[in-house]
């Protein structure tokens, strides 16, 4: 599905927990999260670092729509 959004000129941002697959399936923006079942947060974080890592994750995926690649890219920290 992310191919044929970006096909349309609309980018977008793979935010996985599994790199591997999102390179599989054709993700050009790709962001890794944090753990399957917690892709956006770490529910043992006390809820400030818990915020701050889904702000982190948030603000690279924008980074990551703003960014012009060629072919996959993986937006690591």
């Amino acid at each position: 599905m992310v191919k044929e959004i970006e096909k349309t000129g609309i980018p977008v941002v793979h935010i996985c927990t599994v790199v591997p697959i999102s390179l599989t399936v054709g993700a050009n923006r790709i962001v890794p999260a944090f753990a399957i079942p917690y892709p956006l947060g770490n529910p043992e974080l006390d809820e400030k670092d818990e915020k701050a890592l889904r702000r982190k994750i948030v603000e690279k995926s924008l980074e990551a729509l703003q960014t012009e690649v060629d072919g996959q890219t993986v937006f690591e920290d």
